[in-house]
């Protein structure tokens, strides 16, 4: 009777570390990639990355504008100077005062304002894919960790389940011993598997607890004691992507994924800055126009007289043909040209790397598939196994050890089954992402 009381006991602890998990928000995993996608700092700082983008796209559309400028300036000397009046030279002390406005305005500098505000627009683009490219990167690392969670509760629940298995297999030997139908040594086995499993429990709670924290820093959550998932129906993983074959994915894959777009965007931008670079071999043409005028205290002038009669305008277009500046602008058109050519290499290369990674990524899913099913036959062939031997232990044919033995081999069926499906499950999340899937269609 003790013993009952000890078992009683020894599962009321263990279950009771995640009492409170209960009561907690159970997120799906929409919830999860929506809030990601809201609140990641990454994300975040791409969203800024674009607005310095727009904001680069104002400063080139502002190069066609003309500029406008004033300036004014006061200044006061003193020394030896011949009095207006007396004709005598004394010492004073004058002001003088001088006032312009300025403008200018580039006519034509080889149609490098055009190429750079034609490439600022262009430059948007590629920031919003690279943000893009990033909320894909955080899809991935959202479903792996949430996969994660869910793999580590179903494995403690199993370790639960097969604890109070042996709670009752302990209890059933205690009697039979106690009875004279087994010898002490059975019952000293059967404890020491029943604290084994107390110790895997305690380490899968562990587990369970990390890779929520884990999940909530990737979603930047800060009240993570009180979070957790909610568990889909995982039982049968939809397979439909691989219908599709690896050459349908890369076909798919080549139109939505952002890696090859942000390759082709930065060859167009590299193509852009040849442009720029070698109109800066043409002449350039700006025209200006400059008032100024003045006044002082040595005339006995009203200030605004002074003014309107000191004042002057200037007016007239400059020209500037470049002939020779040290190499510098046959220089920038090479390296940009090998720029481009750099650019080209590094989209061939991203397209060869992505068709490589679909066509490992759907070998590993096919493979992952086939381990799955393996695993559920050696399921099923251990389950048949334990139930004959649980038979024998129970009739006084099976000894303890033997039995635990059996025990021992379906548990590791279990886990290994357990950890093939929820490796099934993700690779074929990334085969599924590979296509473009967008964050709201993304399910298990």
């Amino acid at each position: 009777m003790g013993m009952k009381k000890i078992i009683i006991c020894s599962i009321a602890v263990l279950g009771f570390a995640f009492a409170k998990a209960q009561q907690t928000k159970s997120w799906t995993l929409q919830e999860c990639v929506s809030y990601a996608i809201e609140n990641n700092i990454s994300i975040k700082q791409a969203d800024l990355n674009i607005e310095q983008a727009e904001l680069n796209k104002k400063d080139a559309l502002g190069a066609f504008l003309p500029s406008l400028n004033a300036s004014a300036s006061n200044s006061w000397n003193t020394g030896l100077t011949q009095n207006v009046v007396t004709g005598v030279l004394q010492t004073q002390t004058t002001r003088n005062s001088s006032y312009g406005i300025n403008s200018g305005v580039t006519l034509f500098n080889g149609l490098r304002n055009a190429y750079t505000h034609q490439r600022a627009k262009m430059n948007i683009l590629a920031t919003q894919y690279n943000a893009e490219q990033l909320e894909d990167n955080i899809l991935l690392n959202v479903a792996n960790s949430y996969l994660n969670v869910l793999f580590n509760k179903e494995n403690l629940k199993q370790l639960e389940t097969q604890h109070q298995l042996t709670a009752k297999q302990l209890e059933q030997t205690q009697q039979l011993v106690e009875a004279g139908s087994l010898p002490r040594g059975d019952v000293l086995e059967v404890q020491a598997t029943f604290a084994n499993e107390e110790q895997q429990i305690l380490a899968a709670q562990n587990n369970v607890v990390i890779s929520r924290i884990t999940l909530a820093q990737i979603l930047n959550l800060e009240d993570f004691k009180n979070f957790d998932v909610a568990d889909p129906d995982l039982n049968d993983p939809t397979a439909l992507i691989l219908d599709q074959g690896a050459d349908g994915i890369y076909a798919a894959a080549t139109e939505n994924r952002y890696e090859i777009k942000i390759a082709e965007q930065n060859t167009a931008l590299a193509e852009q800055d040849l442009k720029i670079a070698k109109g800066a071999r043409l002449p350039s043409v700006n025209a200006f126009f400059n008032y100024n005028t003045r006044e002082s205290d040595r005339l006995n002038l009203p200030f605004f007289d002074q003014l309107s009669l000191n004042d002057g305008i200037s007016y007239g277009l400059s020209l500037n043909l470049p002939i020779f500046n040290g190499w510098s602008v046959t220089n920038n058109v090479k390296r940009s040209k090998l720029n481009v050519e750099n650019n080209r290499l590094q989209e061939t290369q991203a397209k060869l790397d992505l068709k490589q990674n679909i066509y490992q990524a759907y070998n590993d899913a096919q493979g992952s598939r086939l381990t799955y099913q393996s695993a559920q036959k050696a399921l099923e062939a251990r389950e048949l196994a334990y139930q004959y031997a649980q038979e024998r232990y129970n009739v006084g044919l099976m000894n303890a050890f033997d039995f635990n033995q059996s025990q021992t081999q379906l548990t590791n069926a279990q886990s290994s089954l357990l950890r093939s499906k929820y490796d099934y499950i993700f690779k074929l999340k990334v085969l599924e992402l590979f296509t473009g899937i967008a964050p709201e269609d993304l399910k298990f």
